[in-house]
């Protein structure tokens, strides 16, 4: 079992980067879950201040590069992939050498795009592999991700809204819907390690 957790820091210079509120709770629920019911773990994690469960190999990441480049080298090897990470969808174009003066007026950073790990991971998996995305929206949850679902060659996709109570970042608790082409099923309020027993549920077709 490939688990990828938590956010991705995109550098800007020797000082600043660009984040997201991802702690990686519920990435690194789903590899504990699944350490328990007696996988092989890998947790591909971004920088968290969350202990790993025991049992896992842990590879540490930095920037959405070094996700990808993660993910590329280990998910043919998997038999399930959960892509819980927060990964930037964005970068800074370039990458001051030095500290970044303040100054007078306003300032523009330049982005591009980094690459989608889940659409590569989708176009690239053997048959074997099932792939599970996870989907934070704060609007037109069901339409936009059942959208990415199909799109990205998922076979699951795990859905929460933002503006949820309990379903935000930083809490141990959240209110998921779980997408896969035969249907949709809402889950209430619960905590990320039960959530993370349900997922596992929906897939073993409990």
């Amino acid at each position: 079992v490939l688990v990828t957790a938590g956010p991705t820091q995109e550098s800007l210079d020797p000082v600043r980067y660009l984040t997201n509120h991802s702690t990686g709770k519920m990435g690194y629920a789903i590899a504990r879950m699944a350490m328990l019911r007696g996988a092989e773990v890998t947790l591909i994690s971004g920088p968290t201040a969350l202990e790993p469960p025991p049992f896992v190999t842990v590879v540490p990441i930095i920037s959405a590069e070094d996700m990808f480049q993660a993910v590329s080298r280990t998910c043919q090897q998997a038999d399930f992939i959960f892509k819980a990470a927060a990964v930037a969808d964005y970068r800074p174009a370039t990458v001051a050498a030095d500290k970044v003066k303040k100054h007078d007026g306003e300032m523009n950073i330049a982005l591009e795009r980094t690459d989608d790990i889940l659409a590569w991971v989708g176009a690239h998996k053997p048959e074997k592999l099932f792939v599970c995305g996870f989907s934070m929206e704060t609007r037109d949850l069901i339409e936009n991700s059942t959208a990415k679902l199909h799109k990205k060659n998922m076979d699951m996709i795990v859905a929460n809204n933002l503006k949820v109570p309990g379903a935000g970042f930083g809490v141990d608790t959240n209110v998921v819907t779980i997408i896969t082409a035969q249907g949709v099923t809402e889950l209430p309020l619960q905590s990320k390690d039960a959530v993370a027993g349900h997922i596992a549920d929906a897939i073993a077709g409990k």
